[in-house]
């Protein structure tokens, strides 16, 4: 159904939807609120204790111009409750000066109260009504453009109404396990009528996502071959002399992942498998040896990486440790005419190993006796990506690497199909990383720290989730204005700016200046978490770091550290809670990306173990939704008895298929 179907919804609101990834009415059904305002009680300032969250009736007396000067850039309002002053204060967000004028509002946010002055931090606000409709909880959504809460609370509510969204679980499994019905989970997410339904609807909406993307993974690890096509005729020795080319002995975790994908390549089936280690642990050493025992027995290799950055950096590898062989590069920053004449040089077998980004699974794209697959970085791509590179070469072996650590529990649900090596040792050169948490009171001091250590020649990170300004409510600064933060603040440091809307060969450009020292310091995106070997680099800044997940925290930091001096990691809380300071000191205290995640999962449920794209790819929008472990588990055993009982039925496969082709969409930032 359309969204202008829907009362109130017009054009200019279709389109604002529209950023939000809503374009049929059944995506606001799924569209999930990332908050909930708990209106059941309203709150008393004059009794509320110093980082109490509230919900408070209150006048607004006066809207003070946006304080440009801070650093902050400061929205204050002045305000009443029952004849107590206090500010209403918003950082970051001068948007907010022109959204709120005086008169009467509801404020839901955190209390400030030092020294007898007393202060609501970030707060929601929506105007009181006289006969305001507003009672219970209440759901609050993203935002973009012109949309408001009640805008969207109105939209919602309609397709609520209209749209009929039936489960794909088999009757007899869903009965089996006595499933509530999806139609009245979707409802009590939308409209809980208290916590507990919200957390029974969450948990069952979360259930049907994962039984839907094991169900996938199902058919499509189903439909694979795995006999073996190619021989291999290379032998330990030559695989030993190739590794005594890296100058270090590797680690015992490195020795044992040789060993096993040698006796995979010898063996009577083909390799599907997946190498894993945390940050530094060595696995681009081991996919190097694999790569040699397909050139050396005479065959072809592709080498997939998710960034052009990487892949530039990964072809001048290659070059290195393979100068007898010949190594192409397949890139979207390419030209028209370079792409032809690279995809010529392949078809032709002139290239024994081709190294580059998605541009290598494009349909027209032929190598010849493609024998051996390395796909870098796996969260990074979809399922059907790395299949539509498999189906290049008959039989080819794969070998996928992640450096997302991912609990042992989750691999054995999401690659049943795949051996599974982990490197669980580290080499012994790699510098640990301090961790600290920094408070706003701290920050001025961290800048000082950090432009001496810039003018003592170290170079540093400064990481930020957001890259334009937007209307959605919280305190997430965007990469840009960060960049122009800080040139104002350390003005003798060159800086550089990189983010995901750059084109690939400017990416490329900026971290190519930034290794050799043209800019001191990167204001970047997530864009840096993978692979970037910046050896100078020695601070990390990641700001509203309680916005990640610590297995994506923990691959930020894994980009300093990678030279032989001491490295630093800061964390700086936008919003804070005592969960958030506790998930944040489990990484501080902890350097195990295993145990990291595994923490991770047992705190937040679903964790972050695809990356944020991914895992929003794959995962639709329950990325706001709180549920359990168990949930996954739960998922794959009714899968598994789904497609043991027969009971897949076609409703199922067209879910899993649609599933399955949104994989392919993955953004590759």
């Amino acid at each position: 159904m359309k969204l202008t179907a829907l009362k109130g919804i017009t054009e200019k609101r279709e389109k604002d939807l529209n950023k939000l990834n809503i374009f049929e009415a059944e995506d606001l059904v799924r569209f999930y609120p990332r908050a909930y305002l708990d209106l059941t009680e309203r709150s008393s300032l004059r009794t509320a204790y110093h980082n109490d969250m509230v919900l408070a009736a209150c006048e607004v007396v006066r809207v003070a111009p946006v304080n440009y000067m801070s650093r902050l850039k400061t929205v204050k309002v002045y305000c009443n409750q029952d004849g107590l002053p206090f500010v209403a204060v918003w950082f970051n967000q001068p948007y907010i000066r022109d959204k709120i004028k005086p008169g009467e509002y509801l404020l839901y946010g955190r209390v400030q109260n030092k020294y007898g002055q007393i202060s609501i931090v970030n707060p929601s606000f929506e105007p009181l009504e006289q006969n305001s409709r507003l009672k219970g909880i209440v759901p609050v959504y993203p935002l973009k453009g012109s949309l408001t809460q009640k805008i969207v609370r109105n939209a919602v509510a309609e397709a609520l109404k209209k749209v009929a969204i039936d489960s794909v679980i088999p009757r007899p499994v869903a009965e089996k396990y006595g499933l509530p019905s999806l139609a009245k989970s979707f409802f009590d997410i939308h409209n809980p009528p208290d916590f507990e339904a919200r957390d029974a609807a969450a948990e069952r909406l979360a259930l049907e996502e994962y039984f839907v993307l094991i169900s996938a993974f199902k058919i499509i690890k189903g439909s694979k071959e795995d006999v073996r096509v190619h021989k291999y005729t290379a032998s330990a020795a030559d695989v030993k002399a190739f590794a005594g080319r890296f100058g270090f002995e590797f680690t015992d975790g490195q020795k044992r992942a040789v060993n096993e994908m040698f006796e995979n390549l010898r063996g009577p089936s083909r390799m599907n498998r997946l190498l894993q280690g945390d940050v530094g642990s060595g696995k681009t050493a081991v996919a190097l040896c694999g790569i040699y025992m397909a050139v050396k027995s005479g065959h072809k290799v592709a080498y997939l990486s998710p960034t052009e950055v990487l892949a530039e950096q990964n072809y001048a590898l290659l070059e290195k440790y393979f100068p007898d062989y010949k190594v192409g590069y397949l890139a979207g920053g390419m030209t028209a005419k370079e792409k032809r004449e690279m995809k010529s040089r392949i078809k032709s077998g002139a290239v024994d190993i081709v190294c580059g980004t998605h541009a290598m699974i494009q349909g027209d794209v032929e190598i010849p006796d493609l024998s051996f697959i390395v796909c870098d970085e796996q969260h990074r791509f979809g399922v059907a990506q790395r299949n539509a590179l498999a189906e290049k070469g008959e039989g080819a072996d794969m070998l996928v690497m992640s450096a997302t650590p991912i609990p042992r529990t989750l691999s054995l649900i999401f690659y049943g199909d795949l051996d599974v090596t982990t490197i669980t040792d580290k080499p012994r050169a790699r510098q640990e990383v301090a961790t600290s948490i920094i408070s706003g009171a701290r920050y001025e001091d961290m800048l000082d720290y950090i432009g001496r250590e810039v003018q003592a020649g170290k170079q540093a990170y400064f990481v930020c989730s957001k890259i334009d300004e937007d209307d959605e409510e919280g305190t997430l600064i965007s990469v840009k204005e960060l960049f122009e933060e800080l040139k104002n603040r350390l003005p003798f440091v060159r800086f550089g700016l990189l983010h995901g809307r750059m084109k690939d060969r400017e990416k490329a450009e900026v971290m190519r200046a930034f290794k050799e020292r043209e800019y001191d310091c990167l204001v970047s995106t997530t864009v840096i978490e993978v692979g970037v070997d910046v050896p100078n680099a020695t601070i990390m800044v990641i700001y509203n770091a309680e916005r990640f997940g610590l297995s994506q925290l923990h691959q930020l930091r894994g980009r300093v550290g990678r030279g032989s001096e001491k490295s630093y990691c800061f964390l700086l809380m936008g919003a804070e809670s005592d969960t958030a300071k506790e998930r944040l000191l489990t990484l501080k205290n902890n350097t195990d990306g295993f145990a990291i995640a595994e923490k991770d999962l047992e705190m937040r449920g679903s964790g972050d173990f695809f990356g944020t794209r991914q895992s929003g790819k794959m995962l639709g929008g329950i990325k706001n939704l709180h549920y359990s472990a168990g949930v996954i588990f739960a998922a794959k055993k009714m899968s598994d008895e789904t497609f043991e009982g027969h009971y897949d039925t076609e409703a199922l496969r067209d879910a899993a298929l649609k599933k399955y082709n949104s994989l392919k969409d993955v953004v590759l930032n």
